[in-house]
């Protein structure tokens, strides 16, 4: 049973590392081409912290954000996510 899940983890590892290579690799290549970066518009909040433990939430209004075409985060959030999570808090 223990020797079926070290096998298991192991797997999971190395496919976890392929993908990272090839997301990589996919990446570098886009990046010669031009088209690594996309942009997404986002809408930006502000929280101030008042006294007695309250805060006040304004709204900034909307902006573009730059985010990479990729699986994983190579130098800005990659473009799935953010197309997800398009509030910005600050």
């Amino acid at each position: 049973m223990k020797r079926n899940l070290w096998m298991g983890a192991r797997v999971v590892i190395a496919a976890l590392i392929i993908l990272d290579l090839v997301d990589w690799a996919v990446f570098r290549i886009r990046l010669t081409h031009g088209t690594a970066y996309g942009s997404v518009q986002v809408e930006e909040y502000l929280s101030t912290p008042l006294k007695g433990n309250k805060a006040e939430y304004d709204y900034l209004g909307t902006t573009t954000v730059a985010c990479a075409r990729s699986i994983f985060p190579h130098g800005a959030v990659p473009c799935w996510w953010r197309n997800r999570h398009k509030s910005v808090w600050e």
